[in-house]
């Protein structure tokens, strides 16, 4: 107990005790990539059209590696020791490689990328192989005694021939290149010697007799022979040669020059597609790699530059013989490495059409079912015919699909514009395609436009009412005008932090736009009415405060009688009784009650004394009043909540009501 006295007439004592208590876009649909390949070397590149496969031969590690058109390795022939040139049968159901270091040529079955054959070639060691005149041509030998074979399949027995090239034309086993164009027509070429070497069989009997021949061909005075490949037509055969700085174009009948596809520093591969388009490749770390040229053009359609993948300060440079098409064209693919010798396999789609720029542009932000234009070009180093046009789409929260609009037309400068009054707000996005034609490829930009929803209306009653504990009011919300969505969320959320917001009602509104929840109250609470918006009105929250008391009883203990007395219930006690007065109050940690005492005199009650103390943990506390006082003198005494200053905020001033009493001999 704490006692305390009071003054004069109004010494008291206080028993108590207390508790601590948050574009525009330019791009094509070509899907360029790469990926890293396991090799030592590489020898040759073939594209297996009808699997959809690729071979690459890897002379170093004696094997030639299987991949899907994404370059996903499929699998790996391996026991092929110094495998090196690469040729596919006709109906794709054959690969056959030249092992140089096993003497024999083995055939792959492509289907499911496992040896099939192997064909022995007595001592000679092939090096490239060809497909023409109704048998499969090798080229063997070196220091000087470069020739050419042949291996016959046809018949029971394989036959193998060596020593074809009676005119002992090569120092080394030559490049060979055939073409359906040119039936029983065989190309060859010195690897790697200056000035270049070339020479033209005709096989159709089954024995190679040469029909053209050239040291130096076109007198360019290149050398260095990489690559070389017999155009489709069998016309003319195109080389790829460490100098000139362009692949070179030879007629067949004579070699004599057929013009050229100029390229960059260092030819080192070529192969045709089956239309006579050239995919041209050159060894160069500071300029584009690989060339594509439309047939008989020489300035290319689209050239292609590798990216630095090493650490050197150039770029990834072509393999030799690194290039080779789909047949159905619709990829090229070709082999980089880099300084530090690693490989890529890298996949080029829509290697024949020129790049296309599109950009589409649009206003930032816009109004809902307000018109807005999206504006831009498409642009390419080819030009478009007339009447070309763009699509677009929309993409918002009514159609997440997407929901096409129709076409823009591209006007002769490249520009084109298109209107469309958005219905739904929020994120709408309008993609623009181009979907490309023979010469272009396909393109597609997209914009984003933030289009603002309209606002609805959402009120909520009772804001500000105070209410007495524990008292239970029905809160009501109406909703405006909207969409599709008539559905409305009433949360409270009471004051303090131990209580947490709870959705009290969710639910469709009626017919007038209202929804009521009822809502008991114990402390201060925030009523909140929540609309979540739908795809064309926003969402709006309206929150309300209202004010709850404090349930307060309080009671004088020690009376010995109660009577009614100036117009009040007042409690009697003998001067030597000790009054003792109880309060109880709804309970909140830390929480005090303001005790105040009153004396009546001079025609008015004047407050004595006021001071503030601790509820228990249970919300109860008791003030004793001692000493000697006063009798027939009138007191009346209250236990009350002030907010804020009964140490907490969490309800509204309660105000308890006053006992009255006086003291007696």
């Amino acid at each position: 107990m704490h006692r305390r006295t009071l003054p004069a007439a109004t010494a008291l004592a206080v028993l108590f005790s207390s508790v601590a208590l948050v574009a525009t876009g330019a791009g094509s649909a070509a899907a360029d990539s790469s990926t890293a390949l396991s090799l030592k070397s590489t020898g040759d590149l073939v594209v297996d059209g009808v699997h959809q496969r690729v071979f690459i031969s890897d002379p170093t590690a004696g094997q030639v590696v299987v991949t899907d058109y994404t370059g996903k390795l499929v699998g790996t022939v391996g026991a092929l020791p110094g495998v090196h040139g690469l040729e596919l049968s006709p109906d794709s159901g054959t690969l056959y490689a030249a092992v140089a270091d096993a003497d024999a040529v083995v055939a792959i079955d492509t289907a499911t990328a496992t040896e099939a054959h192997r064909y022995p070639t007595g001592t000679a060691g092939p090096e490239y192989v060809a497909l023409t005149g109704g048998k499969l041509w090798f080229s063997y030998g070196s220091g000087g005694d470069g020739n050419i074979g042949s291996l016959d399949i046809s018949g029971t027995d394989p036959v193998v021939t060596l020593g074809q090239d009676t005119g002992r034309t090569f120092y080394d086993a030559p490049i060979l290149d055939a073409s359906a164009g040119a039936p029983g027509t065989l190309v060859a070429g010195a690897p790697g010697q200056s000035p270049v070497v070339l020479a033209v069989y005709d096989v159709a009997s089954g024995t190679a007799s040469r029909t053209a021949y050239a040291f130096d061909p076109g007198n360019t005075g290149g050398g260095n022979l990489a690559d070389l490949a017999v155009t489709p037509d069998g016309k003319d055969v195109i080389t790829a040669s460490g100098a000139p700085y362009y692949q070179a174009l030879y007629k067949l009948s004579d070699l004599s020059s057929d013009g050229s596809y100029v390229t960059n520093t260092y030819p080192n591969a070529v192969d045709i597609a089956p239309n006579g388009d050239v995919a041209a490749g050159t060894s160069s770390w500071y300029d584009p790699d690989v060339h594509v040229f439309k047939q008989g053009v020489s300035t290319p359609v689209k050239q292609y530059d590798f990216p630095n993948t090493g650490t050197s300060s150039g770029s990834d440079t072509l393999a030799a013989r690194g290039l080779a098409w789909a047949p159905d064209e619709s990829r090229l693919f070709a082999i980089s490495k880099n300084d530090s010798d690693a490989y890529s396999l890298r996949i080029f789609d829509a290697p024949t059409k020129a790049p296309t720029t599109l950009t589409a542009s649009a206003p930032a932000t816009a109004t809902r079912a307000k018109p807005l234009t999206v504006t831009g070009s498409l642009t390419s180093s080819a030009p478009f015919p007339t009447g070309t046009s763009v699509s677009v789409t929309r993409t918002d929260d009514e159609s997440p699909s997407g929901k096409a609009l129709g076409t823009a037309t591209v006007a002769a400068d490249g520009s084109y514009s298109f209107t469309d009054t958005p219905p739904a707000g929020g994120k709408v996005t309008y993609t623009v395609t181009y979907a490309g034609n023979a010469d272009h490829a396909p393109a597609t930009a997209s914009r984003a436009v933030t289009v603002t929803k309209t606002a609805t209306t959402l009120t909520l009653n009772n804001n500000l009412k105070v209410y007495g504990y524990n008292s239970t009011v029905a809160f009501t919300a109406h909703l405006g005008t909207t969409y599709k969505n008539r559905t409305v969320e009433i949360w409270a959320d009471p004051y303090g932090a131990d209580k947490p917001a709870v959705l009290v009602r969710k639910g469709t509104v009626d017919a007038n736009g209202n929804l009521t929840a009822s809502v008991r109250l114990s402390r201060d609470t925030k009523v909140s009415a929540k609309f979540t918006g739908d795809t064309r009105y926003a969402a709006r929250t309206t929150t309300n405060t209202v004010y709850t008391k404090v349930a307060i009883s309080t009671s004088l203990s020690g009376a010995y009688k109660t009577a009614t007395a100036w117009n009040a219930k007042y409690a009697y006690f003998h001067q030597s009784k000790d009054p003792v007065h109880n309060t109880t109050m709804t309970m909140y940690p830390g929480r005090k009650y303001q005790f105040q005492i009153q004396q009546f005199y001079s025609g008015a009650w004047h407050t004595t004394a006021s001071e503030y103390f601790a509820l228990d943990r249970y919300g109860k506390d008791s003030v004793q009043l001692d000493d000697t006082p006063p009798t027939g003198v009138r007191f009346r005494i209250r236990s009350s909540y002030i907010d804020t200053k009964s140490g907490d905020n969490v309800n509204a001033t309660t105000y308890g009501g006053w006992r009255y009493f006086t003291f007696t001999k």
